[in-house]
C-alpha cells in the first residue's frame, strides 16, 4: 500500500494540473467584467455589476460543472439569444460569479496567487482594483462610481462606459 506521501504528491500534481488548466481556460475563455447599470432601487440609480465569466457551448459544459466545482460558489446559465452573426450554431453557457463576498474570497485570491498569461492578467488587475473600491463602499457616491467607470472604460473592448455619457449621469456629476 501506498504511504500517505505518495498520495499527498500525487494530490498535489493534480491539484496543480487543475489550476494550470483553469488558468488556460479563463486566459482562452473567460471574462473579468464589471458594467454599470440603471437601477431605481438604488440611492444613485446606478448600480456596479461585477462578474467573472467563462463562457462554453453545450457540448463542453461539463468543463464549465469542473471549474465551478473547483471554485465552490458561482451558477451556470443559459445564453439562448446568439447574436445572428454569431458562429455559434448552439446556445452557450456561462459560468457566472457575482457575489462580492466570493469574487473577493475566492476568484480574486486564486487569478492573485495564479497569475493569467495573456492580456487578461491586465484586466484581471483592475477587476480587482473595482472590488477592493467596492468593498470600500466607492460604488455608493458619485464620485466613486465615475472613479468605478474610468477604470471600467479601461478594460476589456475598451469602449467609453454608458454611465459617464448618460445626460442623467452629467447632471447629477456637477
Amino acid at each position: 500500500m501506498p504511504s500517505n506521501k505518495v498520495i499527498s504528491a500525487d494530490n498535489q500534481q493534480e491539484r496543480l494540473k487543475t489550476i494550470w488548466w483553469i488558468i488556460g481556460f479563463t486566459d482562452g475563455e473567460g471574462c473579468f467584467s464589471v458594467s454599470i447599470i440603471k437601477n431605481a432601487t438604488t440611492k444613485l440609480g446606478w448600480q456596479v455589476f461585477p462578474e467573472f465569466v467563462i463562457s462554453q457551448e453545450k457540448k463542453s459544459l461539463k468543463n464549465l460543472e469542473q471549474i465551478k466545482m473547483f471554485f465552490r460558489c458561482g451558477n451556470i446559465y443559459i445564453n439562448r439569444n446568439t447574436r445572428k452573426n454569431d458562429n455559434h450554431r448552439e446556445p452557450l453557457y456561462r459560468y457566472c460569479v457575482r457575489s462580492i463576498l466570493d469574487l473577493k474570497e475566492k476568484v480574486i485570491p486564486f487569478f492573485t496567487e495564479h497569475q493569467l498569461r495573456t492580456a487578461k492578467q491586465e484586466d484581471f488587475k483592475k477587476f480587482a482594483r473595482i472590488i477592493k473600491l467596492m468593498d470600500d463602499r466607492y460604488h455608493l457616491n458619485k464620485a466613486g462610481i465615475t472613479k468605478i467607470a474610468r477604470i471600467i472604460e479601461t478594460m476589456n473592448s475598451r469602449k467609453a462606459a454608458r454611465f459617464l455619457e448618460s445626460s442623467e449621469t452629467t447632471r447629477q456629476i456637477r
